[in-house]
């Protein structure tokens, strides 16, 4: 067994690793476009192929990513690089923890600007203005915040800041720090909020709209929105479950752990959507109201309800935390990157890494305001940049990642690092990783290009 260590530490124990990788998965993906996917691509139907996307594709590879991560014990590029060396198989193969490493930087460019706008909303919450706010009133706001890029500007670098702090701390003194006060704290505001939804909301109109199927409404498109929405909720194929996975202490078991992960980022998905869509069906709102959901949307039955001032505040709050654990995880594997390839001090290579996003993040910026009109193939930068990562980059990473574990690294390494687990586990993920999520994914991508219209 190989006995590789990383130079940045490792997790304390199994518990902090599956909460700081459960703050990964959990962000933006679950409580900002969950929702509004589910309410775009008709409920219950989309949530059913997310929840099959989850299990049959989902878990499988974030346990090979896990695995090769810790096995590797450097950042994606390089992890993948040695494990192909031990078996001599070709070096090429750590372009593909590059790619993902790259989609980690592209993702969390624009992540930055949206968690501004979260946080823009809790000081706009807590001093009243979502008050007695109607439809005209609420869409007034958001426009107000979206067409102003020095607003943009401002909240995403102190959204920047936050992140290159904690993450120039390090595994133990900023990482799990942040896993163990956040991840709590965001359970505990989502609790709250369901509650709310329970005893206030249409609470059975939305459990109908979630849990009862409507196939009439799935196509392709909405089936490749599913599994690109579990690789983006569950952080796969952006190195950055890779990376943590390389911190995991050698005897602690990799399927449990990411079952776990996975149970918990889909309990938060399924959660924020019985946390939002009571009140939306309450006040009669458009569920399908697109990214605009959370912030158009809710804030006109915030306005409406008792104690909405309150409630709004400690929404956008929970938003804000969920991408902050989020987002300490995107910026990690080019972090780690740097320190190994170029020797760079921990503090240098965060610091640098979010110079780089910043400045990218710029484009997500302006594309909602002085850019909104330049397009390519229709979409606006941010447009771009968000299906090409969430659609294309993430699945065919991730999907390259599960070939690369189940192919090119040895079934004897592989057993090796699942070894705590029954032999059972270990050919069940095999035959998932080699066939099942491969093939998912190419019939998917062959629909939507039409190859079976």
């Amino acid at each position: 067994m190989m006995n590789r260590t990383s130079i940045h530490g490792q997790w304390s124990s199994r518990l902090t690793f599956i909460l700081a990788a459960t703050g990964s998965a959990v962000g933006l993906g679950n409580i900002w476009k969950f929702p509004y996917m589910v309410g775009e691509n008709g409920g219950g139907a989309f949530v059913l192929i997310y929840l099959l996307c989850v299990a049959a594709i989902g878990i499988p590879i974030m346990i090979a990513e896990i695995m090769v991560g810790r096995r590797g014990r450097q950042n994606p590029m390089d992890s993948m690089r040695l494990l192909a060396e031990d078996d001599q198989r070709n070096p090429a193969w750590q372009w593909v923890g590059l790619i993902g490493v790259i989609a980690g930087v592209l993702i969390l460019s624009y992540y930055s600007v949206i968690a501004g706008w979260a946080l823009a909303y809790v000081f706009r919450a807590g001093s009243g203005q979502l008050a007695g706010a109607d439809a005209d009133s609420a869409r007034a706001l958001f426009t107000d915040l979206v067409s102003n890029p020095e607003a943009l500007l401002a909240w995403h670098t102190v959204i920047m800041a936050t992140v290159v702090l904690v993450t120039s701390r390090g595994v133990e003194g900023g990482l799990e720090k942040a896993a163990q006060w956040l991840m709590p704290a965001l359970f505990a505001l989502l609790l709250v909020m369901v509650g709310y939804g329970i005893s206030a909301g249409a609470f059975e109109e939305a459990m109908v709209f979630l849990f009862q199927p409507d196939f009439s409404k799935i196509d392709g498109a909405a089936v490749l929105a599913a599994m690109g929405q579990a690789f983006f909720s569950m952080s796969l194929g952006m190195g950055a479950i890779m990376i943590y996975g390389s911190y995991l202490p050698q005897d602690a078991s990799i399927p449990r752990s990411a079952t776990m992960i996975a149970i918990s980022d889909t309990g938060v998905a399924l959660l924020a959507g019985l946390a939002i869509f009571p009140v939306v069906f309450l006040y009669n709102l458009e569920p399908g109201e697109g990214p605009g959901l959370i912030f158009m949307t809710l804030p006109i039955a915030f306005g409406q309800m008792t104690g909405g001032t309150i409630f709004a505040t400690l929404f956008f709050l929970l938003l804000v935390v969920a991408a902050l654990t989020s987002a300490v995880s995107l910026i990690e594997p080019s972090v780690a990157f740097l320190v190994e390839r170029l020797g760079m001090t921990r503090v240098a290579a965060t610091a640098c890494s979010g110079i780089v996003i910043w400045f990218i993040g710029l484009g997500t910026v302006l594309s909602f305001n002085v850019a909104a009109d330049w397009t390519l193939w229709g979409k606006t930068f941010f447009d771009l940049l968000d299906f090409t990562t969430a659609n294309i980059m993430l699945p065919l990473g991730g999907v390259a990642i599960a070939i690369f574990a189940a192919w090119i690294v040895s079934a004897q390494a592989s057993g090796d690092e699942l070894s705590q687990d029954a032999e059972w586990v270990h050919r069940i993920w095999r035959i998932l990783c080699r066939y099942v999520a491969p093939v998912a994914v190419l019939l998917v991508f062959l629909n939507l290009v039409g190859v079976f219209a």
